[in-house]
């Protein structure tokens, strides 16, 4: 069984992958270079098609024990029994925003992350299907050391997952229509 990191894009799976990765001494798979190298992305204007299905053929034959799955798509190509532990990376939508903007992402693009992360798209679908074995990290106000901990922690059982609900903060803020066109 393997140790998940997902999350919407921007919130540092990447970057925790790589730090866990060398203190566990696990090799990486990372979900996104499955998918191009296995052909299964099409590019369509500004974004990424993915055929999960096919991807989730691709890594149900792949043997996952002893390593660490990165990709936000995590949750929607693996099986409950090839995973140990699934934390799922949450960051304030507001920091989320900015994030998008240095990465040039379109107004609609931004739109669409962003109210994935406040409504926590990814977070429903992995609490769902993994159940006990899903943990929340909120990276907003940690730095990296920090949320590395708080991950390592999850995995010897020695910490638990956090609460996290960007919904209740837009809507007291008054930002719904901000990340929300309908």
């Amino acid at each position: 069984m393997s140790i998940v990191i997902t999350g919407n894009p921007g919130v540092g799976k990447h970057t925790i992958t790589k730090k866990i990765s060398k203190k566990m001494n696990l090799s990486i798979i990372d979900i996104n270079v499955i998918a191009k190298d296995s052909e299964v992305m099409e590019k369509r204007e500004n974004t990424n098609d993915v055929d999960t299905q096919k991807l989730a053929i691709i890594v149900k034959e792949m043997k996952l024990d002893e390593k660490i799955v990165v990709g936000h798509l995590a949750p929607y190509v693996l099986e409950k029994n090839q995973v140990k532990k699934i934390i799922i990376l949450r960051r304030n939508p507001y920091h989320l925003e900015s994030v998008y903007k240095e990465r040039d992402y379109s107004e609609n693009k931004i739109k669409e992350n962003v109210g994935s992360e406040i409504l926590g798209i990814i977070t429903h679908d992995t609490i769902e299907k993994f159940e006990e074995k899903a943990f929340q990290i909120d990276v907003s106000e940690k730095n990296i050391e920090q949320v590395v901990e708080k991950v390592l922690q999850i995995i010897s059982e020695k910490g638990n997952g956090e609460q996290v609900d960007w919904l209740d903060l837009v809507t007291k803020n008054n930002d719904l229509e901000k990340f929300f066109t309908h």
